[in-house]
């Protein structure tokens, strides 16, 4: 079978000190499979965006402000993830730039400026391997990272991780 995974975005926006990161407390509806997660912001691409695009949608539909400046930062590759065991494959931005005012909240749940040690250092419930690559995502290393995450359904397999700078 030919991997087709789903493609999304996931941004980090960076607080104008560049020392917290905006994220979702996903507490919205108990039905949401990343239910009590904090997660950054994002989702699927439509069949006509970019990428860019897509995260600069996705930012302005959940957070309610305008992408003026944007870093790739790495890719992961979760296949087997989703209720279908789907797969998915996330393109990882760093928003260091945007205007406007974010909102409280959206329907995934409460938006939270988190301080970057914070959410380094594992203090809040998140995706069990969030915690292998976001360290990737804010360092100053300027060469994207790649990782797999295979999942099976919403169950993290941790024995098939791999992450590396390309």
């Amino acid at each position: 079978m030919a991997y087709a995974p789903v493609a999304a975005t996931l941004g980090y926006v960076l607080s104008p000190d560049r020392r917290s990161v905006l994220m979702v407390h996903r507490n919205a509806r108990p039905s949401d499979h990343a239910f009590g997660k904090y997660n950054g912001l994002g989702g699927k691409m439509e069949p006509d965006e970019d990428l860019a695009a897509c995260m600069i949608r996705e930012i302005r539909e959940e957070a309610g402000i305008e992408v003026t400046s944007l870093r790739l930062r790495g890719t992961l590759s979760w296949p087997g993830f989703g209720d279908n065991r789907e797969g998915w494959f996330g393109f990882v931005f760093l928003i260091d730039g945007w205007q406007g005012t974010p909102l409280d909240s959206n329907p995934e749940g409460t938006l939270e400026w988190v301080p970057i040690a914070r959410l380094l250092a594992g203090e809040l419930p998140m995706w069990e391997g969030d915690r292998l690559w976001l360290p990737m995502v804010f360092d100053d290393d300027p060469r994207p990272f790649h990782g797999v995450e295979p999942f099976d359904g919403l169950e993290v397999i941790a024995d098939g991780w791999a992450f590396t700078r390309i």
